[in-house]
């Protein structure tokens, strides 16, 4: 199933996109260490964040199908870019939190979810994901 997403240089080395079938907006702008102003998400931090919302939304998918209380799960992450040319994601380190409730086949049944996620599963091998799960 495809799904259509336009985009629209809007100046300023930024741009408007919308997601077609729902026709929400998102603003990006280049970022301040490449010569944006940082007034929004930049594309590399978009791909950053399509990687912990990846995670948890497919953790949420396996726990509704197998009956998993998940009421509350939060990422927090951070993307470091290459220090020399060709400029790339380098790095996303990032920590999933959950209720400290969950039982060790739940949380064996979610961490190899989130691992296995589509974004996870499309990224570059070279860029370096360090996946920490924290109960709490």
């Amino acid at each position: 199933m495809a799904v259509e997403i336009t985009g629209s240089y809007t100046g300023d080395l930024k741009m408007e996109l919308h997601h077609g079938p729902s026709g929400m907006p998102l603003a990006t702008a280049a970022p301040r260490d490449n010569m944006g102003d940082g007034s929004s998400f930049s594309p590399t931090d978009l791909l950053a964040a399509s990687l912990g919302s990846c995670m948890v939304t497919t953790m949420a998918i396996v726990a509704r199908r197998e009956g998993i209380p998940f009421e509350r799960a939060d990422f927090s992450l951070e993307k470091h870019m290459t220090a020399q040319p060709p400029r790339r994601v380098d790095a996303i380190p990032i920590t999933i939190r959950l209720p400290a409730s969950l039982t060790p086949g739940q949380r064996q049944k979610l961490e190899e979810a989130a691992r296995t996620c589509p974004v996870h599963r499309s990224l570059l091998p070279e860029i370096r994901r360090d996946v920490q799960f924290v109960y709490e």
